[in-house]
């Protein structure tokens, strides 16, 4: 006999028959309003890898202090008028919350700017930005920064894994929380078809997306230079250098070039080294307010958060996130998939960013046009407000408007955000 279908069940097909609808008129979405929630300012640093790259030697609070001075430069907000300041973090001790507050007080905020920290995953940048941008809906703020930031140099690695007590490895989904990511999604790409031709091609594509847009300069807007410590590992010598571009960028990949590479979690397997997403360092930071308030202070709009979404997947299934968040997020926002210029989806291994692209049904071209986590790396707490600042200044520069940002999350989750440059 049929399981008839749970509401979750029933609310996804409503909205998988919204996306895959005519296209909806988008004049709401594009208008304007004095309670609008704008960004107007949106930077990162450059992404460098994570041991290896110039930025190894640099705390994430010191990166995030970094970060929050060049926002405060390049936007010319006066620091006192920011009342509260998100930072998504996934790996840090205790959140970074200490050292966070620190790193904020050290950028030159006053003591009456409040901070805190949050981890959900790989989504905690895009939640800090949410969470500020729904404060200031809400009217508990006027004016906040939602950031993101992880050294995976200092953090990452076996330590960073929680050990599960005898509760909650009894309980089979709770247990399933802790298994490595590349393990279930190399499952993942099995049980669900995606060849490795397919995962190496869209790598491969990555990577010549992002070459092609450092060369031609298309990060310089949205990469905020900083200036570190760095201890050469050759001679051991330390020095002090400017760190202007992503380092994980690399020339010459090619479909065949993957092909070659030894799959990392199985002898039979499709995942490797160069189609998932690099272990990076790195920070971004978003301003955000409302546009009355931007409009007083004569603040620059960029554009203007629109709609959010939040789910939960299998934490076996984490990959599908994308797919189950973003027809929520586009139904909130009272628009179809076909109305979206641009789709930043996080990289976190190609077999489930190709997955999720196909069974939605989005054109390979409108996905990450200028390469993602797999060319440039994902420092995993930065990456959700990493996105904003690329999307935006990818919306402006071509001339489009409506974009979506989203992302996999570790435990099985997904989250998407929609935004409207202008």
């Amino acid at each position: 006999m049929a399981q008839a279908p749970n509401k979750a069940q029933e609310r996804l097909s409503q909205v998988s028959s919204h996306l895959g609808g005519s296209p909806s008129s988008n004049k709401s979405i594009l208008s304007k309003s004095p309670d609008d929630i704008v960004v107007t300012c949106a930077l990162r640093t450059p992404f460098t890898k994570g041991g290896k790259g110039l930025l190894k030697d640099t705390a994430a609070a010191d990166l995030l202090a970094l970060t929050f001075k060049n926002l405060l430069q390049r936007s010319k907000i006066d620091p006192a008028l920011v009342e509260d300041i998100a930072t998504g973090c996934v790996l840090a001790p205790g959140g970074g919350a200490t050292e966070y507050r620190a790193a904020a007080l050290v950028a030159g905020f006053p003591e009456s700017t409040a901070l805190k920290s949050l981890n959900r995953q790989c989504s905690s940048g895009l939640q800090a930005c949410v969470d500020i941008a729904n404060a200031i809906k809400a009217g508990m703020i006027e004016i906040g920064i939602g950031s993101g930031v992880e050294s995976m140099s200092s953090q990452y690695g076996p330590g960073a894994v929680t050990e599960f007590s005898e509760l909650l490895e009894n309980h089979m989904q709770a247990a399933n929380c802790k298994v490595p990511m590349g393990v279930l999604s190399e499952q993942m790409a099995k049980d669900r078809k995606i060849s490795r031709a397919d995962q190496d091609a869209f790598a491969a594509s990555s990577y010549q997306k992002a070459l092609k847009a450092q060369q031609a300069g298309l990060f310089d807007e949205e990469i905020a230079p900083v200036t570190v410590k760095y201890t050469d590992p050759k001679t051991e010598e330390e020095k002090t250098v400017t760190v202007t571009k992503d380092d994980g960028v690399r020339p010459g990949i090619t479909p065949e070039s993957l092909g070659k590479i030894r799959a990392a979690f199985a002898k039979d397997g499709s995942i490797h080294a160069g189609n998932a997403s690099q272990v990076s360092d790195g920070a971004a930071a978003v301003l955000l307010m409302k546009r009355s308030t931007a409009e007083r202070l004569g603040q620059p709009i960029l554009g203007k958060f629109v709609a959010s979404s939040v789910v939960g997947v299998p934490p076996l299934l984490m990959g599908i996130g994308p797919w189950k968040a973003i027809p929520i997020a586009l139904e909130k926002a009272g628009i179809n998939k076909d109305e979206v210029d641009i789709y930043e989806i996080n990289e976190a291994f190609a077999s489930q960013a190709v997955w999720c692209v196909k069974e939605l049904g989005l054109p390979f071209e409108k996905v990450n046009p200028k390469g993602g986590a797999i060319a440039f790396g994902h420092p995993l707490g930065c990456t959700g407000a990493r996105q904003v600042s690329t999307l935006f200044t990818e919306l402006q520069r071509t001339g489009k408007q409506i974009g979506v940002t989203s992302m996999c999350v570790g435990t099985g989750m997904g989250m998407a955000a929609v935004w409207v440059a202008e």
